[in-house]
Order: C-alpha cells, then structure tokens, then sequence
C-alpha cells in the first residue's frame, strides 16, 4: 500500500481541562472520523468516570464513602489504576499519593493565594495513601474527608486508551494528543517518525525542542500550566503530601516509554525528587528523557531533530 493513497485528517475537542487533537492517516475520512469519535467518546468517558468536579463520578462516590465510612468494590479499570498508583506511592517513598486530594485542591492557582500552615496542617489530616485500606478490589478509607484525585495518571491512561481505539478501528498511523501528552497509533504509512515538539515552560507557544518519534508515548510534567503566582514566586500544582508544600524543582520533565502511563508516572516522579535526585533517577531508570530547569537549561538523554 503506497502512502500516497492516505492523508491525513485531524480533530480538535476539549477534555480533562485541556486541548486535545488527534492526528490520523487513514485511505478514506470516513475511516478516521470513525475511529476519531470513538477515541474522543473514550477520553470524555474517562473524564467523566475519574472527573473530581463532579458529584456524579466515581471520585464523588469515593468522597461519600469516604465520609461516610463505608466500603466500596471497584470495577476492574479503577483497581488497575489504584494497583498502579499504589506502586509508584512506594517508588516514591510516599511523594507520589493519590490521597493528596485535599492538599491539590488547597494550592488551586484560582484560590490566588498560599494557604495558611494552619489549613496546610489541617488538609494533611485528611491525607496519606497509609490511611487508605485497598486490597483488590475492596478499598475502604479510614479517616473522614478523604479525597482521592486520579489526575496524576488518567489523562496519560486516556492518551492510551484512545490510541489503541484508533488501531482497533482499523488506523495505524497517527497521534493523539492530550493537552500535550502524546501517545502514537503508529508512524508515518512510509514508517517515517512523527515530529513531535516539548513545550518551553517559559515561553507560551514556543517549542523548547522537536523530536523524532515512531512508537510509544511522550509525556511532560512541569510547572509552568497550573502555576500560582504570588508576590512573584512561583507555586507549583506539584505537592510534596509529605509536609504539604508544592516541590522545587525542575520546569519542565519529559520521559519517552512504550506507554504514555508510565511516560507520565516517569516524569512526575522525577519532578516530586526534585533536581539532583529526580536527574539522578531518570538516569538510573534508562528511559529516554529531557529535563528543562528553571533557567531553562536543558540535560538528558533525548537528542533534539535537527531541522
């Protein structure tokens, strides 16, 4: 089959706080609108399922447990998600804990202001992955006023997600992108790798560096989107839940794995160890990886495309 007889199509929505487009080749449009609406009805699907603004998802559900005491079974897709965030909660020595909920919602930039250490203590109270009972796939929650938050892994989970929809709808080539967390469908019909751009953290718009990419998934963490300014610091959405206090560290982390899940829980780890240790880590785990600090120097094993 010659690439000649694909072109390429492209649809553009919005979901989990982001934009989001997916670039497809396909023979016919008929074909890539197909696998286009099935892929974004799968994100939106799982945008409503882990949303924490909305009563009606499961993380209400959990909220209420929660308050209420009592015990919830999980479907399948949750304890997969909830065995994976259990795993990077050890990995991390407790930095990484879905159970920060309280605390993420305290540093919310469109609260405007540093909480006070008195809130900060108050919303530790109702954290910590250690007060959370989660044995597959019963998950109970010890102390009222717990608020789980999945954001740290289900826009990556989506990207995947989406990504096999589209091969499963008959694409193998194409991107989607996540509010620039990428997972690929497949290269160029010729095998060419898609060029794909990492974001500069201080420059809205701009490219910090382009990179060639045929399979996997490339994901960034950083502080840069949901970012709160105050009297000129910068505040990071990354919390430590260990004292409660955003990290300071990198800009910017992007990692390249086989699947934007764990590309993703690369990067946000590597932000929560902060510079030396998160360098040092990145390193020792061998994924490919690019890290931007704060004067926007950049190290790591990606070796930018050359135009």
């Amino acid at each position: 089959m010659k690439s000649a007889d694909f072109q390429r199509y492209r649809y553009a929505f919005s979901a989990m706080g982001c934009p989001c487009e997916l670039v497809l080749e396909a023979r016919s449009e008929a074909k890539a609108l197909t696998a286009a609406r099935a892929a974004e009805a799968e994100v939106h699907r799982l945008d409503a399922k882990y949303s924490h603004y909305r009563d009606d998802s499961l993380i209400g559900d959990f909220a209420r447990a929660a308050d209420a005491g009592a015990t919830l079974d999980v479907d399948e897709e949750t304890a997969h998600l909830l065995d994976f965030a259990a795993s990077l909660h050890l990995q991390s020595e407790g930095r990484f804990d879905i159970s920060a909920g309280p605390l993420i919602r305290l540093w919310d930039p469109q609260r405007g202001r540093v909480p006070s250490d008195r809130e900060i203590e108050a919303a530790l109270a109702h954290c910590g992955w250690q007060r959370v009972s989660w044995k597959r796939p019963r998950l109970h929650f010890s102390v009222p006023g717990m608020r789980l938050d999945l954001g740290g892994v289900v826009k990556e989970y989506a990207a995947d997600r989406a990504a096999k929809i589209c091969r499963d709808h008959g694409i193998a080539h194409g991107v989607v992108d996540l509010g620039g967390d990428l997972t690929l469908v497949g290269p160029h019909p010729d095998g060419a790798p898609w060029r794909v751009g990492i974001k500069a953290p201080r420059a809205p718009g701009a490219a910090a560096a382009e990179i060639d990419l045929a399979h996997g998934a490339l994901a960034t963490s950083g502080d840069y989107e949901r970012v709160m300014i105050v009297d000129g610091r910068r505040y990071s959405h990354i919390v430590d839940p260990r004292n409660g206090v955003p990290v300071e560290s990198f800009s910017s982390v992007s990692v390249i794995a086989d699947s934007c899940l764990v590309a993703g829980a690369a990067s946000t780890l590597a932000m929560l160890f902060g510079l030396e240790r998160g360098a040092a880590w990145l390193r020792e785990l061998g994924l490919p990886h690019l890290t931007i600090d704060a004067q926007g120097h950049m190290a790591g094993s990606i070796a930018p495309a050359l135009s």
